[in-house]
């Protein structure tokens, strides 16, 4: 077994558990605290990937910027007081049925399906393919103008976000 093998099946497991430790926490802040790991594991599943840059933004926008806005709007709306989605009749069940569902088309892809045969033996250019530069060369020169159209975009969210905060304070 080599290392990227090993590696993967630790990033793996740690994902896939995080993911069903989230979802059936009755303490939003625990589940709050999973997804986090989880974006950890998903991190390191970029880096196996060869994609360094995904990997980066992923613990640096996911994992630190919008978990610590989402535990902040947790902590403000006081979840104590929300009904809980387990006290649903009927939805644990549905929620089982859809888990086990899941689970045997995993299984079933896992057990009965061969590698393809047409994957590029030249790794270089998967490596090549992740790093910052070639990210920003195409960002840059054949996406330019989608880029500067999300860049206005937020520019009009966050200015509009500035005048209906300057009103409700006023």
């Amino acid at each position: 077994m080599t290392l990227e093998t090993i590696l993967f099946i630790l990033f793996a497991g740690i994902a896939a558990t995080t993911s069903v430790l989230m979802i059936t926490r009755s303490n939003i802040v625990i589940a709050a605290l999973f997804l986090i790991l989880n974006f950890g594991a998903l991190a390191g599943l970029y880096l196996l990937l060869n994609a360094q840059f995904l990997a980066v933004t992923q613990v640096i926008v996911y994992a630190g910027a919008i978990m610590v806005l989402f535990l902040f709007v947790i902590m403000l709306l006081k979840p104590e007081h929300e009904r809980s989605i387990y006290k649903i009749p009927g939805m644990k069940i549905f929620a089982f049925a859809i888990a086990f569902l899941v689970f045997v088309q995993l299984a079933y892809l896992i057990l009965f399906s061969s590698s393809s045969e047409k994957v590029s033996p030249d790794v270089q250019a998967s490596i090549n393919a992740g790093t910052i530069e070639t990210i920003g060369r195409e960002l840059f020169t054949n996406y330019i103008l989608p880029f500067e159209a999300a860049g206005f975009l937020l520019l009009a969210a966050t200015i509009g976000a500035l005048i209906l905060a300057k009103k409700k304070i006023e």
